[in-house]
């Protein structure tokens, strides 16, 4: 018997995988395998912290680059550059400020190689049916073999069979009339400089694109595809596609990788939870691709599901599961929304529809109303900030923040607890904080504590009655 099996290893279930494996939790994580292409390429700020805490943003900032400016061409002629948003230099509160590329086959496999550090692996293989009851869920596998964990995580993608088997609705729409061809091709007819795009003249809209895939030789190809049509995917349609659409015979592809035939989903599960059985990813919501929403939160989701799996099953409260619907459902209806209009925005032909801002980085996302908030930061991100040491080296705050475990700061009080890191602050503590940049950031009302969750929230603020209280509810017992 294992404590947690999951089920798929796209990004939500590998995070959740790695998260798992540091905390010791006995997981099994399966997936029938297959090519994954460049599909969710865009990595957000939000998701970089997260691979930051996971121990992979040395692999991830290696293999990715910033996205290209965007040219737009009529034919041959180049009517339009820009950029989705001007880069941004990193700042104390904001190390990753900016939108990374990364193919989505590499984040898996940075991932993969990750869990295999930590003593996990993926195994192939396939969910056929599961049954739960009050103490775990019973799986059999397509080969016969049955499994017995106490917690099953569907994060299976959008035709999930742990959704479906839950029975759970899955409310929205697909706009079949709206499909795209997708693809990783190579060309040598192209610059990798740009990302390289053509439009409908009449309404700005996009039709066709090449973008050069990060780390790769590889472009990924976009076109537009009529429902009617239902074309054999091969390297020789994607070139009658693109010299149809654009007019242009001088842009030979090559090396067709991976092919997928996209219809827009909008959709987002009824529920998350069901028992023993929670939902995470595109299994729980599937988004356009505009604004890069969808990969980013699913890892979100398995980086708030993971240290309540751990702390459940080492001991805490079996409520701490609830909150896990409770607040990554809002967000993501939130960030399903904003996916919704980024793409209905580029449909229309918006001028624009190809600008990024704050709304899509995923840092300003919170759980202010979750039950587990309190005092007058909590639920917000836990920003970064540099303190200084007793030898007076600079200290990044996340640095303090990085692993499984619940952090304090204490600023110039003490506090103990043994399920957190206490970091004091002050003139007789372990770090100071030069300029108050700390203290401005997490007690801005002159609060003596600020408790942060493992999964870089703050869980509140305010005296040591409320954090020892807060702790108690979210932690197994010493």
């Amino acid at each position: 018997m294992c404590d947690v099996l999951v089920i798929g290893a796209g990004p939500t279930g590998l995070s959740l995988a790695v998260d798992l494996a540091r905390r010791g939790i006995r997981h099994r994580i399966i997936d029938p395998g297959g090519r994954t292409g460049s599909r969710g390429k865009g990595l957000q700020p939000r998701t970089l912290e997260v691979f930051d805490d996971l121990g992979v943003i040395g692999a991830i900032l290696a293999a990715g680059a910033p996205y290209p400016p965007i040219r737009a061409y009529s034919g041959t002629e180049v009517v339009w550059e820009g950029r989705m948003g001007e880069p941004k230099e990193p700042s104390a509160a904001v190390p990753y400020p900016n939108l990374l590329m990364v193919p989505q086959w590499r984040t898996e496999q940075i991932l993969r190689e990750r869990l295999e550090d930590l003593g996990g692996r993926v195994e192939q293989a396939e969910l056929a049916a599961f049954t739960q009851d009050a103490e775990g869920v019973t799986a059999t596998l397509a080969d016969g073999t049955t499994v017995r964990a106490a917690y099953l995580v569907g994060a299976d993608g959008g035709r999930s069979i742990v959704r479906r088997t839950l029975g759970v609705p899955f409310a929205g729409e697909t706009r079949d009339e709206e499909r795209m061809l997708i693809g990783d091709v190579r060309t040598a007819d192209l610059d990798r400089d740009h990302w390289h795009t053509w439009a409908d003249m009449e309404t700005l809209a996009v039709r066709f694109g090449l973008c050069p895939l990060a780390g790769t030789d590889d472009f990924q190809f976009t076109a537009p595809l009529p429902a009617s049509e239902d074309p054999e995917p091969v390297l020789a349609t994607y070139q009658k596609l693109l010299e149809e659409g654009t007019g242009r015979g001088d842009i030979a592809l090559t090396d067709l990788t991976w092919s997928s035939v996209y219809r827009v989903n909008i959709r987002m599960a009824e529920r998350f939870r069901d028992g023993r059985v929670l939902l995470a990813g595109d299994a729980a919501h599937v988004h356009s691709p505009a604004g890069g929403q969808g990969l980013n939160t699913g890892v979100q989701d398995a980086y708030n599901l993971g240290w309540k799996l751990a702390a459940v099953i080492a001991g805490a409260p079996a409520s701490l599961l609830d909150t896990y619907e409770e607040e990554r459902l809002p967000v993501a209806a939130a960030v399903l929304g904003i996916s919704t209009r980024l793409y209905e925005s580029a449909a229309r032909g918006q001028a624009d529809a190809l600008k990024r801002g704050e709304e899509t980085q995923q840092l300003l996302l919170a759980y202010p109303d979750s039950s587990l908030s309190g005092g007058a930061l909590g639920g917000a991100r836990a920003p970064d900030a540099v303190l200084h040491d007793g030898a007076g080296a600079p200290r990044r705050v996340h640095d303090l923040l990085r692993g499984p475990h619940f952090t304090v700061l204490a600023f110039g009080t003490g506090f103990e607890h043994p399920a957190a890191r206490v970091v004091t602050i002050g003139e007789r503590g372990e770090y100071r904080d030069p300029g108050d940049a700390a203290r401005a950031a997490y007690a801005p009302e002159g609060a003596a504590l600020a408790l942060i969750r493992p999964d870089g929230y703050i869980a509140r603020t305010g005296g040591a009655a409320d954090i020892r209280a807060a702790l108690d509810r979210m932690s197994a017992p010493a």
